[in-house]
């Protein structure tokens, strides 16, 4: 489960933001998930809550907004977001696209006190 590695990454990158700021306590922590990025989030949650205690984070919420497939159409040049899984233009169902969004992670806002 590659999860816990990854908030471990993410709960160093807290602690330093911290001390950036001169915080004392995160008490909400944001990630952007791509439905393509191989993260599961329910695990991802999980090894959060699980991972959180004795650190700056303790008492923090996890919000986790999912990201849809964004893609732009190398023909139409149309930009579009997909429902599904099918790898093909919605305008002109053309298959030679470019995926703009929705294959990574993202740490994408702390509040802190």
């Amino acid at each position: 489960m590659h999860e816990y590695s990854i908030v471990q990454s993410l709960l160093e990158s807290c602690e330093e933001q911290a001390r950036q700021n001169e915080a004392n306590k995160i008490t909400k922590v944001v990630v952007k998930i791509g439905v393509l990025s191989g993260v599961e989030p329910d695990l991802l949650q999980t090894a959060f809550d699980t991972f959180k205690e004795q650190t700056i984070c303790h008492d923090a919420e996890f919000i986790i907004n999912l990201q849809e497939i964004e893609i732009l159409c190398n023909d139409c040049n149309i930009k579009s977001t997909l429902q599904k899984h099918e790898f093909s233009c919605p305008n002109c169902q053309s298959i030679n696209l470019k995926v703009t969004d929705g294959e990574d992670m993202y740490l994408m806002s702390l509040e802190m006190d």
